[in-house]
């Protein structure tokens, strides 16, 4: 793959259909996971943290102790959402969440505490949190995004 700003030819013609991809490392994902695990503490509310790439899928996840048991599935799935929507989660209409389940076969959610990650404008990965109340996920998360260099604040 050529270095990002480069551009590919063949035949005189520019090739774009390939392009540089951030990608969110192990090491970031820990950051994010440390620092949402020293909020919840501070809070005193034990939490399931869950960091997923932009494609959803897992690169670091811890339950706390005290924290639920089911909240582990949906710190994840709070997770995917955010990372396929590009979005936080717990923003859509009652109209639609269930539908949103339902089309996913549970894999999306509407739950408060899902935020996407985003570094120069691209989404690359996205954290779940779950066990609190949704506004305390919430405030968790953006804890963990805040650790991370250059990471949108939201």
């Amino acid at each position: 793959m050529p270095p990002a700003g480069t551009e590919c030819t063949k035949g005189g013609q520019i090739m774009a259909d390939v392009v540089p991809h951030a990608k969110l490392t192990h090491e970031g994902a820990l950051k994010v996971l440390h620092a949402a695990i020293e909020k919840a503490k501070a809070m005193g509310v034990p939490q399931c943290i869950t960091i997923v790439d932009d494609g959803g899928h897992l690169l670091a996840f811890t339950r706390m102790d005290g924290a639920k048991i089911l909240s582990i599935d949906s710190s994840m799935k709070k997770a995917m959402t955010a990372a396929s929507s590009r979005v936080p989660t717990g923003g859509v209409g009652a109209e639609v969440e269930i539908k949103l389940g339902l089309a996913t076969k549970g894999k999306l959610t509407n739950l408060k505490g899902g935020v996407p990650i985003v570094v120069d404008g691209h989404v690359v990965g996205a954290i779940g949190v779950g066990s609190g109340t949704g506004e305390q996920d919430l405030e968790v998360a953006k804890a963990g995004i805040a650790a991370l260099k250059g990471a949108k604040a939201w």
